[in-house]
């Protein structure tokens, strides 16, 4: 079931409070008004919960019969869910303002990876003060196309370079 890897991506920005838990209710429900639950009756139930808190341990027993929980890659997860808020901030969907939340919270959860921290200090910065608008922006960039290109974190942490996200700063 292809589908598997949304729901660990809801999971994972569930898990972090970004994501809702209605979001993974509706994946459920989804599953199942396409006709795509291949009989697993878990689905079925996450479909019925009403609860946040029924949520969590419902969307783990799905993905665990699909997968390995404990290889879920949470940081290439958030590195994936980057690229996606990069295309949402080009198409005005997102600003500096509603990205702010998003980024402190990924960089809590994620316990301060090197790759988040220009990101979001300057996302930050670029709420209040303009000039720090434009190294946001490069910073944002450049992290989404690393994500965007690698395949596994370790892809991604061969490209990376915090020399060049050092560059992204006030001039």
């Amino acid at each position: 079931m292809n589908a598997i890897f949304e729901l660990k991506r809801l999971y994972v920005l569930f898990k972090m409070n970004i994501g809702s838990h209605q979001d993974c209710i509706d994946w459920a429900v989804e599953r199942l008004q396409n006709d795509q639950d291949t009989g697993d009756f878990d689905i079925a139930l996450l479909a019925a919960a009403t609860k946040r808190e029924e949520v969590l341990p419902l969307v783990e027993k799905v993905l665990s019969n699909y997968l390995d929980l404990a290889a879920i890659d949470e940081q290439f997860e958030a590195g994936k869910y980057v690229v996606s808020l990069y295309q949402a901030y080009r198409g005005g969907k997102e600003t500096v303002e509603s990205l702010d939340d998003k980024f402190s919270k990924l960089y809590c959860n994620l316990e301060y990876p090197e790759w988040l921290v220009m990101l979001s200090r300057n996302c930050e910065y670029a709420t209040d003060i303009p000039p720090y608008l434009e190294p946001f922006e490069d910073e944002f960039e450049y992290i989404a196309n690393l994500w965007l290109n690698s395949q596994t974190r370790e892809e991604f942490e061969s490209k990376y370079s915090l020399k060049i996200s050092n560059q992204h700063d006030l001039k």
